[in-house]
């Protein structure tokens, strides 16, 4: 019972991190795609192999 909780406060805490990073210049749009792109293919691996392009322009 005790498992959603802490799984709803460390995705809040998570997405708090990503906006900070956002607004101090960590973040930008080129990573964002790259990072998007790395995970598509991962999650996705099997499109690669067949040819498809993940990549996010």
């Amino acid at each position: 019972m005790l498992k959603r909780p802490v799984g709803i406060i460390v995705l809040i805490y998570l997405i708090i991190g990503v906006i900070v990073a956002w607004t101090r210049g960590y973040l930008y749009l080129g990573i964002l795609k790259v990072i998007l792109s790395a995970v598509l293919a991962i999650v996705l691996w099997f499109l690669p192999l067949l040819g498809v392009s993940l990549h996010i322009h």
